[in-house]
């Protein structure tokens, strides 16, 4: 079995690219691995299988009560079909904007080095907004740019009437400061919303960011579309991660559940846990939350996507999520699919959030 560990992580789609593998706690490393070592024999290779059916429709209601009883099978939360209808409403949106003041919203994106993994999230995002009419832009910089050519590229399309959205793909080098390129850009095309001032904004009540983070912002589209209700529900969110743990707690928080986290240090988790009506889980720990973790009835959003060895797969790998879903599915209400859940939501709500920007700044309605 893997070994243990409780890391952050966002959305394999996800539009800022986080290592799979960050420092862990120990204390919730050695209090983990004994009770996940005690099953790796039938429950092990029940997660090793994903068997993932799609929804017909993203409209039923679905209960997330503490007293109701799960389907012998969850429900599959089809993120991909929620995403294909995002983005034909983004496409209507673009083309009607095109049409009455002949503007298109523009996505800036700047990588730096060769990873081939954020290459192709690349690749994916400029793919996604040529789907919805969007202008894409990219800047390509080498592995030895210096900060100071980042900084520049922030600053020209900071500057740039044309873009709407700005990005940089994380991680960046070693030797370049993320904090620094990431402030450097204008808070009005703060696409991916972890800027210092919209965090804070979506911190306080009343206050309304400019942009949601779009992995959360992604989830929680998803509990909405499919009528699943939150007020009131009692949330986990396992990861607090800037990028999707602390920002899913701030909105589940904002649409009235009731929130606690699980992190690193938390005692008993798997009891925290067990309380949750609604589980979005973002740790980076393949099959990390099993079926007696999870309350009969429960919803679960699986943020979590990584790679697992599979010699019968064409690339030698697979990818599963931070939740054993065939353990899983046995016990929820509603799951989503990994892949197929959060990932494609992640990107339709980067394209939503530069059509918003592009709106604002037009003061097109």
């Amino acid at each position: 079995m893997a070994s243990m560990m409780f890391t952050d992580c966002s959305s394999a789609a996800t539009s800022r690219l986080i290592p799979l593998h960050r420092r862990t706690g120990a204390v919730f490393l050695r209090h983990c691995v004994g009770q996940l070592r005690l099953r790796t024999t039938s429950s092990e290779r029940s997660c090793s299988t994903l068997s993932v059916r799609s929804s017909s429709s993203p409209t039923p209601v679905v209960s997330a009560d503490a007293n109701s009883e799960a389907a012998a099978s969850a429900m599959v939360i089809d993120g991909k079909a929620v995403a294909k209808k995002i983005r034909e409403e983004i496409a209507v949106e673009v083309s009607r904007m095109k049409d009455s003041i002949g503007l298109v919203p523009g996505l800036a994106v700047i990588l730096v080095g060769d990873r081939k993994d954020s290459a192709t999230y690349v690749r994916n995002k400029k793919k996604a907004c040529g789907s919805v009419g969007i202008n894409s832009f990219e800047v390509h910089l080498p592995e030895d740019s210096s900060e100071g050519e980042v900084l520049k590229f922030v600053s020209s399309f900071n500057d740039d009437p044309s873009v709407h959205g700005i990005l940089v793909q994380l991680p960046l080098p070693s030797h370049m400061n993320e904090e620094n390129v990431l402030s450097a850009i204008s808070c009005e095309k703060d696409v991916d919303g972890f800027g210092s001032q919209n965090i804070g904004e979506l911190a306080m009540r009343g206050r309304e960011p400019l942009f949601v983070p779009c992995t959360p912002k992604g989830c929680i589209e998803l509990l909405r579309r499919y009528n699943i209700e939150i007020k009131g529900k009692r949330a986990v969110v396992i990861g607090r991660s800037n990028i999707v743990g602390m920002p899913a707690a701030l909105l589940l928080l904002g649409e009235d559940a009731t929130v606690s986290i699980v992190h690193s240090r938390t005692k008993n988790p798997e009891d925290i846990t067990r309380q949750a009506d609604i589980i979005i889980s973002a740790v980076g720990q393949p099959n990390m939350v099993r079926g007696n973790w999870i309350k009969p009835g429960a919803v679960i959003i699986d943020v979590g996507i990584n790679p697992v060895e599979d010699p019968k797969a064409p690339r030698g790998y697979r990818l599963v999520g931070d939740i054993c879903y065939e353990e899983a599915r046995s016990v929820a209400s509603a799951i989503t699919p990994v892949p197929g859940g959060v990932g494609p939501m992640t990107i339709a709500m980067l394209l939503s959030n530069t059509l918003l920007s592009a709106k604002r700044i037009h003061n097109f309605r």
